[in-house]
């Protein structure tokens, strides 16, 4: 019997002119089709199933072995400058600090670490031989085939918001895999140190004694600046010297005040000295010779009227000397001047004292006046030239406190690092925490049971993709259904299905 499109192509060729026939098979003519090759799909399905089995019951119990640990933020994360303190003390956030020590723990370095301390002939025994009689450049393909296995069993699983790090290591062999992933843990607890831990101490230190080379450079400016200029300390003169520009300038005003006033005192006790007699007299003697004699007189004429009668001669002549005497005295002209005593004036010697007390001082003042004008231009000659080198030595001093500054400050950085690298080779965790360490897995598990789902499946749809391509290429028509649907003619009988002979 002859195939679809082959009748087709014959049918066609008493017509005129070309025709198509348009294929058109039902279900049930591809369930007849896929029937008459049950034989063949069988066959397939037997042997793929057989493969398949074959190659699941090869396949090898897996163990996993589980760890986990909690990451924080330590000081190595903490953003330190080496110069300067913009943003210090910043740092990231816990999922960053996570994200990277999971970067750690995946990195090659670290699995060739643990290749190497447990052993590549123990971690992987089939690569043993070729590694043993390898030489040193087959040997570091060997080591890389080992670490691509290695990351291949190695399984970092993070979630976001969450500080643990769980790891899964899977292995053939369950104490393998639990020794496997504790020296992981173990050499990356070390291995992180070298990746984050900072190894600049020794550059520091470098820049420390750069430094202080140019700060004791600056020193010796500094005080070669003081030596040559006659200053101890600088500011400390400037004080100084306004303190003492105040106070004499404070004296110079006393000073004028005081001479003007003593000036004005010796004037006006010159003055009053100029109208002031050096001598006055002190005494005087009056002369009572006329006032004595007229007693006596009287006296004796008492006594000649004793013996002489009033109008005798010697009465008369006593009483005209007494008349005489009397009108003399009535004069004024009976009293003489008599003996004077002369002495020094006191006012004239006092004006004298103070005059001559206020020219010394006067004299004084001035030349305490002209003493402090002479000690205030010194002063302020002083003072002018410490201004004139002020720059100067604000530059000197700014440069000096600037590396003084930077000196402490690489010190102190330096002795950070020492400590942080102490620390750290003693600790070797810094903010990481082992939650569990990997114990042997007692369960173990196995792909057979899906690679035998998917291997019968596999050869169910080889089998059927067989019977289709089988049926598709056998000449005939399925049914007398598919000549009328696909030629469009009635089919008046078929005869029943006889297979061919040999």
């Amino acid at each position: 019997m002859q195939n679809a499109w082959a009748w087709r192509n014959e049918t066609a060729e008493p017509f005129a002119g070309p025709s198509v026939v348009a294929v058109r098979y039902s279900p049930q003519d591809l369930l007849a089709m896929l029937w008459r090759e049950r034989g063949l799909m069988l066959a397939v399905f037997l042997v793929v199933s057989a493969l398949g089995v074959l190659a699941a019951l090869s396949l090898k119990s897996s163990y996993q072995a589980h760890s986990s640990l909690l990451i924080r933020v330590s000081p190595e994360y903490i953003y330190n400058p080496s110069v300067g303190d913009a943003a210090r003390g910043l740092a990231p956030e816990g999922d960053s600090v996570v994200q990277s020590e999971a970067e750690i723990l995946a990195s090659a370095g670290l699995k060739a670490r643990v290749i190497a301390d447990v052993g590549l002939t123990r971690m992987f025994p089939k690569l043993a031989p070729a590694y043993d009689h390898a030489g040193p450049a087959k040997r570091r393909d060997i080591e890389g085939v080992a670490i691509k296995a290695m990351d291949g069993a190695l399984k970092i699983a993070t979630v976001p918001g969450d500080s643990v790090v769980r790891l899964t290591y899977t292995d053939p062999d369950p104490t393998r895999a639990a020794l496997v992933l504790n020296t992981l843990v173990d050499e990356y607890l070390r291995y992180r140190t070298t990746v984050l831990m900072s190894r600049d101490a020794g550059v520091i230190g470098q820049q420390a004694t750069d430094f202080q080379h140019r700060l004791d450079i600056a020193n010796a400016a500094y005080t070669k600046f003081l030596s040559d200029n006659g200053v101890s300390d600088f500011d400390a003169e400037k004080i100084a010297l306004s303190t003492i520009y105040s106070q004499l300038l404070t004296d110079s005003y006393n000073v004028t005040a005081q001479l003007s006033e003593s000036q004005g005192r010796l004037g006006a006790t010159s003055a009053e000295f100029g109208h002031t007699p050096a001598e006055i007299g002190l005494s005087r003697d009056l002369d009572h010779t006329a006032a004595d004699k007229l007693i006596t007189l009287r006296l004796a004429r008492q006594d000649l009227l004793s013996r002489y009668t009033p109008q005798a001669q010697p009465v008369t002549d006593a009483n005209r000397q007494i008349a005489e005497l009397e009108a003399l005295d009535a004069a004024g002209q009976s009293t003489g001047p008599g003996a004077k005593r002369v002495g020094i004036n006191p006012v004239f010697q006092t004006l004298q004292t103070e005059r001559n007390q206020l020219q010394a001082e006067a004299a004084s003042l001035q030349a305490r006046k002209s003493s402090l004008q002479v000690e205030l231009a010194q002063v302020s000659a002083r003072r002018q030239k410490l201004n004139d080198l002020q720059p100067q030595y604000d530059d000197l001093l700014r440069q000096r406190d600037l590396l003084a500054a930077n000196v402490k400050s690489f010190l102190q950085r330096q002795q950070e690092s020492q400590a942080q690298q102490s620390i750290a080779s003693t600790q070797g965790d810094g903010n990481v925490r082992v939650i569990e360490r990997a114990l042997p897995p007692t369960t173990g598990s196995s792909l057979r049971k899906p690679v035998l789902l998917l291997t019968i499946g596999f050869a169910a749809f080889t089998a059927l993709c067989a019977g289709l391509l089988r049926a598709f290429l056998r000449r005939g028509i399925p049914s007398a259904g598919f000549a009328e649907r696909s030629l469009g003619l009635p089919v008046l009988a078929s005869p029943g299905f006889k297979p061919a002979r040999a």
